[in-house]
């Protein structure tokens, strides 16, 4: 299988060009307003995510078949569960929660997801996905029934992510969960950044474009915003059109 679309990305850190990932929730998003969607979000947009922890069956699917009519931009599924998965879509980050204890979200739902992965043509990015406190009890924790880990313990978050590139990740997904009241921190963002060497991605709890920018210099690829854009205005949304 190709890897255009993790190519690409790794093009783009290489060439210290910032990408913006929208995450959207196929839960909170109106298919019927996908044109008003696509012309509220930035014009920096790179890529479009699609996922959250608790989606109806089918959901998903209709969601990026909606935004694919619509608009050029690359969709990457952001599953909370192996039914979210659809072929429509371009690309798959393939979680695996380090972050947590749970062996369903460590190997479980992978495991119940390539029964339709063998049969797709989705581009797979291996992704170690660390939950972050973000001062909340977010949707990721409650579902995978996982403690997120605390700020302060900066050590063990590299640690962690460290340990995801050493099994072979190719993305380190820092997550403070949808609806964080903090974002990760910076110093946190800029030690997992110095010590590994695939791209970084961090989200949650990212609702201004001073935290936007924060992110980015303490060393993000690429940043993940979706509540803003749910919540908000177009008035009052970051570097809106």
């Amino acid at each position: 299988m190709k890897e255009i679309f993790y190519k690409n990305l790794q093009k783009s850190v290489s060439e210290k060009e910032k990408q913006l990932a929208i995450l959207i929730d196929p839960d909170k998003f109106d298919i019927s307003e996908v044109k008003s969607f696509l012309n509220k979000i930035p014009k920096e947009t790179t890529h479009l995510l699609v996922g959250g922890s608790t989606v109806a069956n089918g959901e998903t699917e209709a969601a990026v078949q909606a935004l694919k009519a619509e608009t050029e931009l690359p969709i990457f599924l952001f599953p909370g569960d192996h039914s979210h998965i659809t072929a429509f879509a371009d690309a798959l980050l393939f979680l695996t929660l380090l972050s947590g204890r749970n062996a369903e979200y460590l190997i479980g739902q992978q495991i119940k997801s390539i029964s339709k992965l063998k049969n797709f043509s989705l581009e797979i990015i291996s992704t170690g996905y660390i939950l972050i406190d973000g001062g909340n009890n977010s949707s990721v924790s409650k579902v995978t029934n996982t403690e997120p880990l605390p700020q302060e313990d900066i050590e063990m978050i590299v640690d962690t992510a460290l340990a995801g590139q050493f099994m072979g990740a190719k993305l380190i997904y820092l997550e403070a969960g949808s609806g964080a009241k903090l974002p990760v921190k910076p110093e946190i963002i800029s030690k997992v950044k110095k010590a590994i060497n695939i791209p970084l991605i961090v989200g949650g709890g990212i609702k201004t474009e001073t935290q936007k920018q924060e992110a980015y210099n303490s060393g993000a690829d690429m940043i993940v915003m979706g509540t803003a854009y749910e919540e908000n205005p177009k008035s009052q949304i970051p570097n809106s059109k």
